[in-house]
């Protein structure tokens, strides 16, 4: 016998599976290994009371909060007129952003505008380059029509178009890929003629290698009189970038922003190259991407710069972007103009967001708003929970990697205290091969470690290694947050010897140093003993009595060492904290300058 609510559960699962197009027979809900059975019910815009009664009547008695396996969520789906699919790709969670879809064929996929940014040292023409294209090539033929603050804007050639993001260097580009948004399609690094390759032009090449993201070489300023071409094309192939002029595949361009010479061609080589990389999504499906920029309007409220990277953006779609939700009530172009939808490749600034999300989110489109927004509440708890919400990884896991063959690479930054050190530590680590495994130098310079290594390493699953320098304020704490692992080292063949035991996967157990606290020498007072007094500012952290501490001097280490006495004025004391002033005698040294860095640290085993 039927129960009246067995006939008005399936009455409103007929009416569901009629209101909703997406429940067609061509297509799948994507499902992760497992799932609550609340996130099931708001995948199929269903009751989680209706999810629990076609479950019972399979013999399967489950909660509300309770999570299920796939298997068990099928028939749930099955039985509401949803075929379902397992997807291997994703983790547990982030594959309810995937909602319903089908595969795509290559029927469905279209050629979309190449996603562009442009790289390169500071004063060797970024800005002015794309000012130039800018003021050329607007989408719509209106010269300096552009909303800048956009971050994204389109440029019209021949027919063409191609989306180009106006961000402020490699940091943001590599800042963005390290959340796990792959945005960029091609850069061009910009090198001045006059000036050739700088630190921040190998960083920028370094970064692009890393992402494995095409390069064009714009060698620009060729206008002015001591331009040499030549010479930026030898520096080149001296980190591995053949130009098409000297035998290589990578195309370089002599432009002049200023003048306006060579534009054309260079914005025929990112069209080339765009070809050869068949860039090409589905539009016919919900919209997904990354957020570019975001900010807190006082007028219109949150709002954020979206690059669509797949399928279509309408106003109305419910969107999950990282923790935040909302429903998308307002569109506008690079140029401010008001549009009702966005296509892959393409820029929008949208309204309707509950929050401000952070750039670099990846935002999705799903079925419904009571979908969205408890994708985003998990997001928020998963992201409280975690303390290393941006987990990278650690030397001891990429051994365990190695020996088990799941790894091949052993990626590194590497930062020196002298160039003649990190040519040859550099050159050592390369030369470290086996049979399972190789090392992968992503960046290496001289210099301390800075906020922009851990992004790099962070981006590319990738360890920091220090040798005989120490870190900018700072770093230890965003190491921290993102999982990154800096090792130091003193010793060359200590380095190696270790870098070698890691490829073979047999690394034996280390330590890591924990950074307490750094302090800046300010002042310097003679004691009777003929014994130097630091008068330090605690600049972070803590500063310990008895705490093992190295003196660093320009990023360069002069002597680890331990702190003997501490005092606030006359009094001794154990410990200082941030933002106080006191005094530091250290054992064994005797040789402080003003500027000099003292840092506080504690070892723990790996």
């Amino acid at each position: 016998m039927t129960s009246d609510n067995d006939i008005n559960t399936e009455s409103r699962t007929q009416t569901a599976s009629a209101r909703d197009p997406k429940r067609a027979a061509n297509k799948v809900l994507v499902l992760p290994d497992t799932v609550s059975v609340k996130q099931l019910a708001d995948l199929l815009d269903e009751s989680p009371i209706d999810i629990i009664k076609q479950l019972m009547r399979n013999g399967i008695m489950v909660s509300m909060n309770q999570i299920i396996d796939h298997q068990v969520a099928s028939i749930a789906a099955n039985a509401l007129g949803v075929r379902t699919r397992l997807d291997e790709n994703k983790e547990s969670g982030d594959s309810l952003l995937g909602n319903v879809e089908g595969s795509d064929t290559s029927a469905d996929l279209v050629v979309r505008p190449p996603v562009v940014t442009i790289l390169g040292h500071v004063d060797h023409g970024k800005t002015s380059l794309l000012d130039s294209i800018r003021e050329a090539h607007v989408a719509d033929g209106e010269a300096g029509g552009i909303t800048q603050h956009i971050g994204a804007y389109q440029i019209l050639y021949q027919g063409q178009k191609a989306t180009f993001l106006d961000t402020p260097g490699h940091e943001a580009f590599t800042a963005i890929r390290s959340r796990g948004a792959r945005v960029t399609d091609i850069a061009i690094l910009v090198v001045a003629a006059d000036d050739g390759l700088m630190p921040q032009s190998i960083e920028a090449i370094n970064h692009a290698k890393s992402a494995a993201v095409p390069m064009i070489i714009a060698i620009n300023k060729m206008d002015l009189p001591g331009a040499d071409p030549e010479r930026v094309k030898r520096q080149l192939s001296e980190q591995n970038l053949l130009v098409e002029d000297w035998g290589g595949d990578i195309i370089s361009v002599e432009v002049s922003a200023r003048t306006g010479d060579g534009l054309d061609s260079l914005l025929e080589s990112v069209f080339l190259v765009s070809e050869i990389s068949e860039l090409k999504s589905n539009p016919d499906k919900s919209a997904t991407g990354v957020v570019i920029e975001a900010e807190l309007d006082r007028r219109k409220g949150p709002t954020c710069t979206l690059l669509v990277q797949s399928g279509t953006l309408r106003i109305g779609d419910p969107i999950v972007a990282g923790s935040t939700w909302g429903k998308i009530r307002a569109m506008t172009d690079d140029q401010g103009h008001s549009i009702n939808e966005v296509g892959p490749g393409y820029p929008a600034e949208v309204l309707g967001l509950s929050s401000v999300p952070e750039a670099g989110d990846l935002f999705d489109i799903v079925t419904n708003y009571r979908l969205a927004r408890s994708t985003a509440e998990d997001h928020q708890r998963q992201s409280k929970s975690q303390t290393s919400p941006l987990r990278a990884i650690t030397l001891d896991e990429i051994v365990n990697q190695i020996d088990l063959g799941d790894i091949k690479e052993l990626n590194l930054v590497l930062k020196c205290d002298v160039q003649g050190s990190n040519e040859a530590v550099r050159q050592s680590l390369e030369h470290l091969t086996e049979q399972t495994a190789r090392v992968r130098i992503l960046h290496a310079a001289v210099g301390s470690i800075t906020e922009t290594d851990v992004l790099l390493a962070g981006a590319s699953k990738g360890i920091i290694v220090g040798f005989n320098v120490g870190e900018e304020i700072g770093v230890s704490k965003v190491a921290e947050r993102m999982g990154v692992e800096i090792r130091h080292y003193e010793i060359i063949y200590k380095l190696l010897e270790e870098m070698s035991q890691a490829l073979q996967g047999i690394l034996e157990p280390t330590y890591r140093d924990i950074i307490l606290g750094q302090a800046e020498v300010r002042e310097i007072f003679p004691s009777r003993r003929n014994i130097q007094i630091a008068g330090c500012r605690v600049l972070e952290g803590r500063m310990t009595r008895g705490a093992s501490t190295r003196v660093t001097r320009n990023s360069e280490v002069l002597m680890e060492t331990s702190i003997v006495s501490l005092r606030h004025f006359r009094d001794e004391v154990n410990e200082m904290n941030a933002g106080t002033e006191c005094g530091i005698m250290l054992q064994g040294f005797n040789d402080f300058q003003e500027g000099d860095i003292v840092e506080s640290y504690r070892q723990e085993r790996n």
